[in-house]
């Protein structure tokens, strides 16, 4: 790339490409919460071939730059696209070489340009992304749909999650939460999904960042019970329907 090139994501390169108009592999619920130190942020491995569980090893959380981490929901593909455009941005910004470093603020911004430049294209990059971040001490988290819709908050998710773990976290959250507080909330929002969404998995990743980087956990398996009587005879009680 030409040092006076600016990043592909909102000049639409190969404008005469239509990409996902029709999802193919993709992922379920993110979940993100601001806890004392930082942002948390959950997702599991599964990828959708259709509403087929095809893969259980796909990462859906990434580190962007020096000062932000994505997850995303939606099309695998595209967000792999996405992460090429962020890439661009990154090594344009690093390319002026003046000691500044694009925060979560101005990624979050970026995305937002870019989800609703391709909306306007009728060729939408078909996700739902959570960017969260912390830069000088700085806490932000926030999402932007696949038609453009975004707004910060202390805690978000995508999906399924918007409907069953924020509920959750509007009870349980509080801005003073311990990274071992936090990340039990966020392992009860996802064990709440796990039940009630039929593309999540038992496998999930766990990340964190704090001025210090980015950490993301080794995949690994909540402990779950599926004695429930509702589960083991679903027809009681409803005895006519289909």
């Amino acid at each position: 790339m030409e040092s006076n090139q600016a990043p592909q994501g909102l000049m639409g390169s190969n404008d005469n490409i239509q990409r996902t108009q029709d999802p193919y592999v993709t992922g379920t619920s993110v979940v993100a919460l601001k806890y004392k130190d930082g942002i948390l942020m959950a997702a599991d491995m599964g990828g959708s071939y259709g509403s087929t569980l095809r893969y259980k090893t796909v990462e859906r959380l990434k580190p962007v730059g020096k000062h932000s981490l994505l997850g995303a929901s939606g099309e695998i593909s595209d967000f792999q696209e996405i992460l090429h455009y962020l890439d661009e941005l990154i090594l344009y910004d690093n390319m002026w070489d003046d000691g500044n470093s694009l925060g979560p603020k101005e990624v979050h911004s970026y995305l937002t340009r870019v989800m609703y430049s391709r909306r306007n294209k009728f060729d939408p990059l078909w996700n739902s992304l959570v960017l969260g971040g912390v830069k000088n001490g700085q806490k932000y988290l926030g999402m932007v749909s696949m038609i453009g819709v975004n707004f910060e908050d202390n805690h978000v998710a995508t999906g399924f999650g918007n409907h069953l773990a924020r509920p959750i976290l509007r009870d349980e959250w509080h801005e003073n939460l311990s990274f071992e507080d936090g990340v039990k909330l966020l392992e009860k929002c996802m064990r709440v999904l796990l039940y009630r969404d039929r593309s999540a998995v038992n496998k999930l990743q766990i990340a964190k960042i704090t001025d210090e980087g980015v950490t993301i956990s080794q995949p690994y398996s909540l402990k779950t019970f599926w004695g429930f009587s509702a589960f083991e005879n679903p027809t009681v009680g409803a005895e006519g329907s289909w």
